[in-house]
């Protein structure tokens, strides 16, 4: 695996979610090392310069988190502490979930751990958005990874800095006809957070090693469900932090916003949550020095 890294001390991994690399860390690498930890980001399966195999079924969370964990040992470490965003933080959250162990802490940025359904989560989503939520559009081989590489300028403006158009009910939907980035209006111009130089990393990325691996951890979700029936009604042990972003629109949606206050229930160790006002998706790329002031002091505060 292809890893960026910095400083010494406790082990502190950065996983990144979809269409990212290490580099959507590269705020918190310098941060956590200037406070005393060793922070490691890596590129996940299917990403970047570790790059991963053609089959679909090779990227389930079995493989995702098989994968952090691994690094644990290889870095000299007995344990870490995991930290995941976007599709980061549920390989965050099974980690925690499979290997306590190993796990000392966890904390996910944008996404929350949801226990395990009782259905297949292709079948809910189908009842909850019939068939057009971008997680069913993505399901298909082909047409989301021919979109998304187009161009790929517009696919990083659009995806990292413009406004997502969410149906009734909070929810992000392909229109018919329509593509994933249709979801997303052109910002027009970057915000403040986001550089020329940030897009030119992504795009260079992207162009290189494409997004065919990245969609196959889409592919997965009733495959997962399949896979942690062992694993339903247990419970997420190590101590947790949720930071996320107001205007986010993984949480945006009323149905999540209620599963939150039932969480603890799932994860007893669940710290009040943080919320970033203003913030959206792209947390600690949107608010850096909120996220890291956030890691830093629940990692400090397990000491």
């Amino acid at each position: 695996m292809h890893v960026a890294e910095a400083g010494e001390g406790p082990l502190v991994l950065l996983l990144h979610g979809f269409p990212e690399s290490w580099y959507s860390w590269r705020h918190q690498l310098t941060a956590l090392a200037e406070a005393g930890y060793h922070a490691v980001a890596p590129d996940q399966r299917g990403y970047g310069r570790t790059g991963g195999p053609a089959a679909v079924d090779q990227y389930t969370l079995h493989h995702l988190a098989g994968d952090a964990l691994g690094l644990i040992p290889a870095l000299g470490a007995r344990q870490a502490a995991v930290v995941g965003h976007d599709w980061g933080a549920p390989v965050a959250w099974h980690c925690a979930l499979v290997r306590p162990d190993a796990v000392r802490a966890v904390a996910g940025l944008s996404v929350p751990p949801l226990p395990r359904g009782t259905r297949p989560p292709t079948e809910s989503l189908r009842e909850l958005a019939g068939g057009t939520h971008y997680m069913l559009h993505f399901q298909q081989v082909g047409p989301a990874e021919e979109e998304l590489a187009r161009d790929l300028g517009t696919t990083f403006r659009r995806l990292l800095a413009g406004r997502a158009a969410l149906a009734p009910g909070g929810q992000p939907l392909v229109p018919e006809g329509g593509g994933f980035l249709d979801v997303f209006a052109d910002p027009g111009r970057l915000p403040d957070w986001l550089t020329d130089d940030d897009l030119a990393f992504f795009t260079a990325e992207f162009a290189e090693f494409g997004f065919h691996r990245p969609l196959h951890w889409y592919r997965n979700l009733d495959r997962n469900w399949e896979l942690t029936a062992p694993w339903h009604g247990a419970r997420i042990t190590p101590p947790a932090l949720l930071v996320a972003g107001e205007h986010d629109l993984v949480v945006a949606n009323p149905r999540t916003r209620a599963a939150l206050a039932g969480l603890t229930s799932y994860v007893p160790g669940l710290r009040e949550p943080v919320w970033l006002p203003g913030c959206g998706h792209w947390t600690q790329q949107e608010r850096p020095a909120e996220v890291n002031a956030a890691l830093i002091g629940f990692l400090r505060s397990l000491d």
